[in-house]
Order: structure tokens, then sequence, then C-alpha cells
């Protein structure tokens, strides 16, 4: 059962007993429709500045996965297709007819299960700094992942340290790293961990075959593999910029939402 709770623009969806998604609404119902599903630890706050920049007549929508930000669930799976149906219980909610997804990081994993789950809904997948970190994506050995998750059971805020700097470049403002890091630090730990382990196993070359809906990510030039783009550049639209770090969204707000602008194909 799915009830709705509505105060202004901010609106939550339960699903059953155990989960509780906070999500923000922003432009008409008839509008162009955008969907946001932020990064690992992170939250729907991110996309704020990115929407201010975004045409008035067009709709945002900003979700809360489980356990990031003001939703809560006491659910023990954390898989990307479970994510998904988080999201896809706001769709539904909000009756969205078409829409393209925007995910920051491991939100393009959900993005891309949602576009698998809601066929006729997602017209587009537009991943922020996704698809390209060959280390998280596709599905990596069993015992590769384990030691990842691991690292994080051990000493989470080690481990956390070390994604913000692996998602930083030259020149990334350190108070801005340590925002990000305070930021991502927040969220249950055995649910990040639980998270990561979801998505080292999501099989993204399977789900890539699974949807027909195009494709696009918004890469980092410093953090981009050029393996990724050989290896995927026949399925994935590469837009390569110069923004900022794994973050730029929250960094160059103005320039994301002209790119997502520009990407945009419905």
């Amino acid at each position: 059962m799915i009830m709705i709770s509505v105060e202004g623009s901010t609106r939550t969806v339960q699903r059953g007993d155990e989960t509780s998604i906070h999500y923000t609404v922003s432009g008409p119902e008839n509008g162009p429709t955008w969907v946001y599903v932020h990064g690992w630890g992170c939250r729907r706050t991110d996309f704020a500045p990115v929407a201010a920049f975004l045409p008035a007549d067009h709709r945002v929508i900003t979700i809360d996965l489980a356990e990031h930000g003001d939703s809560r669930s006491a659910r023990t799976a954390w898989t990307m297709a479970e994510f998904a149906r988080d999201v896809a219980a706001v769709t539904d909610a909000e009756s969205v007819q078409r829409c393209t997804v925007v995910g920051h990081s491991l939100g393009g994993a959900v993005g891309v299960e949602l576009a698998r789950l809601r066929p006729d809904v997602v017209a587009q997948v537009i991943g922020i700094d996704s698809f390209h970190f060959l280390g998280l994506y596709p599905a990596v050995e069993d015992s590769v992942a384990r030691r990842m998750v691991r690292s994080f059971e051990d000493d989470f805020p080690a481990a956390v340290r070390g994604l913000v700097v692996m998602g930083s470049v030259p020149g990334t403002d350190p108070e801005f790293g340590e925002t990000i890091f305070r930021k991502m630090s927040s969220i249950p730990p055995a649910v990040g961990a639980a998270a990561l382990d979801g998505l080292l196993r999501w099989d993204m070359d399977e789900a890539l075959r699974a949807v027909p809906q195009p494709v696009t990510t918004l890469a980092v030039r410093g953090l981009l593999d050029p393996a990724a783009v050989d290896r995927y550049g026949d399925r994935i639209d590469f837009v390569v910029h110069d923004l900022g770090s794994h973050h730029f969204l929250v960094e160059a707000p103005e320039e994301t939402a002209g790119l997502l602008l520009t990407a945009r194909i419905d």
C-alpha cells in the first residue's frame, strides 16, 4: 500500500510499513518533467541549485532514497532495483507520464533500473559523472566486492574519505571536500556498506541491454577512464567537461543545468 502526505512542495510516499520516501516537487504539473536521483550518501537538496537554472515551466521532482536525507526505512534490501522502486513509488504517486531521469553517481544506476521498471515513463537517463568508473561498474568479482565493502564496515569514516578523494580533481577546494565528506559520512554506516555492495553487484552490462532508452553521462574529464569510453561508447553518450569534481552539480549549478538541457532529447 502506498500513502501520500503533502506539505507545500515537500511530500512523502509510504511504501508499506517500513519505508517512507521524502521528495520535493516544483514547477507545473504539465511541464516537461525531470526526476532527480542523488548519489551514494547524498540527498535531494544537492539538485536544488541546478533546478533554479532550469526553465520555469519545467517540473522538477527530487527524491531522497531510503535512509538518505529525510527518507527512512527498516528494510534489508539495498539493491539498485530496490532503490528504483523508491523512485517508482514517487513517479506513480505524482502520475508522471513521461520524464527524463537524472542520476548522480549511484543514482545513474538507479535511473537505469527505473527505466527497466517503468519503460513507458522514462524517456531518457542522464548520469551525472556516472557509469564510467570501471572499478564500480559493471559488476565486480565477489572477492573484490567483499574486500571493498569490508573496508566500509571496518572504518566507515576513512572509507568515505577515500571516496571523496577519489572524486576530487586538481583545484578542488579542500573546504568543499570537507563539506562533501560530512554529508556522505552522515548516512547510517550499515546502509552505506550495503548500498555499496548493491552497486558493486549491479550488472550494468545486462541492465543496459535490457533498456532501449538513450543513456548519457556528463563525465568529468579528470575522472574519466578512457577504457570506459572504449567499452560503452556505442551505448552511452559521453559528454566530457571540466566543471569541477565528482560533485560538480553543486560547484557549477548553472553550467550543469546548461549541459542537462543540451543533453535532453524529450
